[in-house]
């Protein structure tokens, strides 16, 4: 039959064990502390909407860990789309690393004829690294390529201008990557519900029409930032 501890032995004894009580839940709450800030790190990450993936890689500027990312359905040929391409450069620099911006192919051809094309001129100097120079030119150029009936030969003027290989873009205007690449942005668009330009989407989430101003993109990222 065990003995009995006295009351004296047995304050003894857990005063022994009080310290390491405390340390133990100190450690549990050092390692809650920390699998909370991993996951709040990880959730920092802007986000993108769900959907079908779109073309991969994305064209996209920005760490891929920006707090925000934004990310615009556009058609080189949309007025609109031009009219806020400015407002979308200046953005670019203002947000610096807090920003990622994706930009993806959504030609409104029954309105915009030559709008296709203009985006496989895109992917065409993407596929040499020049997808950026490419993208300012055609909104810098809008209104002149998009009033003539044949643009191929100013989109051509335009890839010299940035030193493109120009047998091989004009190889690439007319072939398969360049158009699998604006077919899965348009299949992209299609599964978000996106049916105008331009269409962004803020950290994951539709922006009414409303907000296609760089007034008010810039009130909404910093709400995003705010977060």
């Amino acid at each position: 039959m065990a003995k009995k501890q006295s009351p004296k032995k047995e304050h003894a004894r857990r005063r022994t064990l009080l310290p390491l009580v405390l340390i133990g839940a100190a450690l549990v709450a050092a390692l809650a502390a920390g699998a909370w800030y991993f996951s709040a790190s990880r959730q920092g990450a802007g986000q993108v909407a769900e959907g079908e993936r779109g073309a991969e890689p994305a064209r996209a500027l920005g760490a891929e860990s920006a707090p925000v990312v934004l990310e615009e359905f556009g058609d080189y040929q949309c007025p609109p789309c031009a009219q806020v391409f400015p407002e979308v450069e200046a953005i670019k620099r203002e947000y610096g690393d807090r920003l990622r911006f994706v930009f993806r192919h959504y030609p409104v051809t029954r309105i915009h004829p030559h709008a296709l094309l203009a985006a496989h001129a895109a992917e065409a100097a993407g596929l040499q690294g020049k997808f950026w120079e490419m993208h300012r030119a055609l909104y810098e150029n809008q209104q002149i390529w998009s009033r003539t009936a044949d643009p191929r030969p100013l989109f051509e003027s335009y890839a010299g201008r940035i030193n493109l290989d120009l047998e091989r873009f004009r190889r690439d205007i007319g072939g398969r990557e360049a158009d699998a690449r604006v077919v899965a942005d348009h299949r992209r668009a299609q599964s978000l519900g996106v049916d105008s330009t331009p269409t962004f989407f803020l950290n994951g989430r539709k922006l009414p029409p409303a907000s296609g101003t760089g007034r008010e993109l810039r009130a909404r990222i910093e709400r995003e930032l705010s977060r």
